[in-house]
């Protein structure tokens, strides 16, 4: 499959792209900096391109099967809506080049899964550190599930550099209320990997924890 991945210099976005070519993908990894992408594969072509362009995600997104998104919030105190201002044209490009698949990583605590990431998160970390981050991220997911998109949004709990498990849990209502849940960056790019072929979760936003 031809797959296109955003935010592929980030430490999920590298794992996404490392897996899928393990898989035997065709990988178009989009980014600002191509010399931050230090692997090299017969099957990886790297391109520039800022994600805020709509002319450069139209050029990325031309002739993929399916675009995973794994945009972080590195630049998120330059600029808080990077992540709003991005998907929006990412669903455009996608949209006029007729690719559907749409797999978007945001974090569990966002819209319904508010409060589903913890104490600590939920009265220290969200309203003090990352308001804006979230607040971003809010607005991203509700662009994404107004489109017409085959889009799965994944949420996962607090990412770790841990190994890639088999025994994660994924589902709708997962997290909790006083604990942090957390995840690998490793298995989350497993799992999103695996909805390119899994319609389970088409519209809908699961969580994905240890």
């Amino acid at each position: 499959m031809k797959l296109l991945i955003i935010g592929g210099t980030g430490k999920t976005g590298r794992q996404l792209i490392a897996q899928a070519l393990e898989q035997g993908h065709e990988v178009t990894a989009m980014v600002r900096q191509p010399d931050k992408v230090k692997l090299t594969h017969s099957h990886l072509r790297v391109c520039k391109g800022n994600v805020l362009s709509l002319q450069d995600l139209g050029a990325a997104v031309k002739n993929q099967d399916a675009v995973l998104s794994a945009l972080g919030h590195k630049r998120f105190f330059i600029k808080t809506s990077i992540l709003s201002q991005s998907s929006k044209n990412l669903i455009l490009a996608m949209e006029k080049q007729h690719v559907k698949r749409l797999i978007a990583i945001t974090s569990l605590g966002i819209n319904d899964s508010r409060y589903k990431l913890g104490l600590y998160y939920t009265l220290f970390v969200i309203p003090v550190i990352l308001w804006f981050y979230f607040k971003d991220k809010s607005k991203q997911e509700k662009l994404i599930m107004q489109s017409n998109l085959e889009w799965i949004i994944v949420r996962p709990g607090q990412l770790t550099n841990g190994k890639k498990k088999s025994n994660y849990q994924d589902g709708e209502k997962l997290g909790h209320y006083i604990l942090t849940p957390c995840i690998s960056r490793a298995s989350v790019a497993d799992f999103m990997l695996k909805q390119l072929y899994d319609n389970t979760y088409v519209h809908k936003t699961p969580t994905i924890i240890n």
